[in-house]
Parts: C-alpha cells; sequence; structure tokens
C-alpha cells in the first residue's frame, strides 16, 4: 500500500467563550486531515491546537501538515513505526500536528485489516462515563454552571481554577454548597498556582472531597512536586508536565504524582499514549484520557484508544460539549447523557461531514 496524497483542512468550530487559567478560546482551532492510498483507503485524522500549552497554533499546524505529506507522499502507511519516527526526524516536538497524522494512520491500518480500530488495537469495549467541565468564572456562575450540569445526569465535575488559591477556593464551596457533598469533583488549575499558591488553595480545599487536583503548578517546578504531596491529602495528576512515556517515568520515579494525564496532543498520538498508560502501569500510576477542544471525530479516537489501554481509569471526554456550537462530524462516537459509546465501523468510525469541508481553508499535497 502507497499514500498518494493527503488532503489538509482548517477545520474551524465556533464554540462558546471557554475561560481556562491559561486563556479564553472562542473556536475550536483544529486542523483535519484525509491520508489517500493506492488501495482506495484513506484515514482520517484530528488535532486541536492549544496554543498557550503545548505551543502551537493552526496555522502552525497547518504549514507543517502540507511538509510531513510531502514527506510522506509514495510510502507505506502500514508500516507506522517507520513513518512516526520520520516526522520526529523531521522535526522536534510538535506533538499536535503529529497526533494528527498517527491517527490517520491507524485509522488506515484497522481499515485495511477491516475491524474497529479498538479491537486492532487488542482492545475490548467497556463502560466510559465522562466528567463534563466548569470553566472559570465568578463562584456564584460557577454555582449556577455545576448545579445545572447535576440536573442534567452529570457523574462527574471537572473544575477549572488557577486563577488565585482564595478566590479558588470560594469557588469550590459555592459549587459544593449547590451540588452537595456526594457528586465527585476534581479540579484542574491549569498550571495556574506557585508552588505556594497551590499549598494554600490544596490545604484549604481538603474539605471538599476534591478527587484529584490535575497540574497544579508550571512544569517547570516539577521538582517541586513530592514537596506538594506531602502537604496536601488531595491526589495530583500530572498533566503539561507529562508528554511522553519518559516523563511519566520520571514522575513515578520522583514520586511526583498519583496519576497521570494522557492527550495526544502532547503524546504525538495513538502509538505514544500507549506506551505512557503502560509506563504508568509499570509504576502502579492510573490515568485519564483527556483532551483539548476536538470535535468527535478525534474524541472517536480517544474511545477506542481507551477500549485498548486498561490502564486508563479516568475519563475527561467532553471537548465537544463545551461549547460548540456546530458538529462537523459524520457518524463516531455517540453520547447516552455522560455516557460514549462506539459504532461497529472498521477504523476510528467517523469523518466530516464534506459540506462542513466545503467552509473549509483546503490543501492538497
Amino acid at each position: 500500500m502507497k499514500i498518494t496524497h493527503t488532503e489538509i483542512y482548517r477545520l474551524s468550530i465556533p464554540m462558546e467563550p471557554f475561560v481556562i487559567a491559561t486563556g479564553t478560546m472562542d473556536y475550536a482551532q483544529n486542523t483535519f486531515i484525509r491520508i489517500h492510498t493506492d488501495q482506495g483507503v484513506y484515514g482520517v485524522g484530528e488535532c486541536s491546537a492549544f496554543p498557550m500549552i503545548v505551543g502551537e497554533t493552526q496555522d502552525t499546524c497547518v504549514v507543517l501538515a502540507r511538509d510531513f505529506a510531502q514527506l510522506w507522499e509514495g510510502k507505506d502507511p502500514l508500516v507506522i513505526g517507520e513513518r512516526l519516527a520520520e516526522l520526529d526526524a523531521f522535526i522536534a516536538r510538535n506533538t499536535t500536528i503529529k497526533s494528527a497524522f498517527d491517527m490517520a494512520l491507524y485509522d488506515i491500518a484497522a481499515k485495511h485489516a477491516g475491524m474497529p480500530l479498538y479491537r486492532f488495537l487488542g482492545g475490548s469495549v467497556r463502560d466510559i462515563i465522562t466528567d463534563i467541565t466548569v470553566g472559570i468564572a465568578s463562584p456564584p456562575e460557577m454555582a449556577a454552571k455545576a448545579s445545572a450540569f447535576k440536573e442534567q445526569g452529570a457523574a462527574v465535575l471537572k473544575v477549572k481554577l488557577g486563577k488565585g488559591p482564595v478566590e479558588d477556593i470560594e469557588r469550590i464551596r459555592a459549587i459544593r454548597e449547590q451540588v452537595g457533598m456526594a457528586l465527585p469533583i476534581r479540579i484542574d488549575a491549569n498550571q495556574g498556582w506557585t508552588y505556594e499558591d497551590a499549598v494554600v488553595a490544596l490545604q484549604g480545599l481538603q474539605p471538599f472531597n476534591i478527587q484529584f487536583c490535575e497540574q497544579p503548578m508550571r512544569s517547570y517546578n516539577d521538582h517541586l512536586l513530592p514537596q506538594l504531596r506531602a502537604q496536601t491529602t488531595i491526589p495530583v495528576m500530572a498533566d503539561e508536565s507529562c508528554y511522553d512515556h519518559r516523563d511519566a517515568v520520571r514522575l513515578a520515579t520522583q514520586d511526583a504524582c498519583d496519576y497521570i494525564n494522557i492527550k495526544f496532543s502532547k503524546s504525538g498520538g495513538i502509538a505514544e499514549a500507549l506506551r505512557i498508560q503502560q509506563a504508568a502501569a509499570n509504576h502502579h500510576i492510573p490515568c485519564m484520557i483527556g483532551g483539548m477542544l476536538e470535535s468527535r471525530l478525534a474524541l472517536s479516537a480517544k474511545v477506542h484508544f481507551a477500549y485498548a489501554a486498561p490502564n486508563v481509569q479516568f475519563f475527561d471526554m467532553d471537548t465537544c460539549m463545551l461549547g460548540h456550537l456546530e458538529d462537523p462530524v459524520t457518524g463516531g462516537v455517540q453520547f447516552s447523557g455522560y455516557q460514549l459509546s462506539l459504532p461497529e465501523q472498521p477504523g476510528i468510525g467517523a469523518d466530516i461531514d464534506p459540506a462542513f469541508l466545503r467552509k473549509c481553508e483546503r490543501w492538497e499535497v
């Protein structure tokens, strides 16, 4: 099998403004690709650029996508390891756009094998219930949003914090007053606190039954994570501190975290995500699968991965529920409340509606 050409689309999805500690997103600045082959099989991939976290923009993704497409033209997409190594040899990091190409290769391989991607990866179906995220706002606004999610049947809340420890404690206090103490709440500071802020915040939040705190400090403060963990009873999850399996081993051996959040935009896609979850499992550290602002297409690939990654025990898979004003995806993952399921289709089982793509800027290489 040979790659003949690649289509690249600027997949901008309008959305309600979503606020986290590092900035506000007004639209999902995604990139969508289709890798075509000489056997009539094509693979799809999508990535979502979050410049304030991963350091890539939609523009950088589009530019590199054209370079990657040229690099792979005429080559065998089924030799996944070699293809991905070529991208790493071509340019360092840039894991967001690499994840779209990784995803497309796995889609081709599973379609070629005639099976859903999760089965191609050796996985099996299991129950997946996502959390739902409350963005940063005033304590009353966040409490009202959390209460609405509870009324809609949410099983787990994820609450964005990281602006200031005193205000963040008040945010959680207001939410708990609205939703009670039983509903699980996990918090995400998105690197927003200093070490001193993190100690104040986490100690102040201990009475509120917090499941874990995701990425309390900047990743350059990883050396302080063991010390921080000793100051609080709230478990710590590494996110921006873990890009690959080497990071996972480093964090584990330094007793720096209780959990790890895996995102394709950090790992570069499915291949490295599988290595991360295995490295974490070797050190008895459960993982979560998360994301940026992907559509249901990349979300479908994440569900396939989760089916094949038994050490992934937490699910932050609400990306397209966070105010996307359009759903351009055909097929793919379906929601029943906050429970996710996949159709039994070859590959990822999702694509982008041609009518939506006609509105998108397009390149072919």
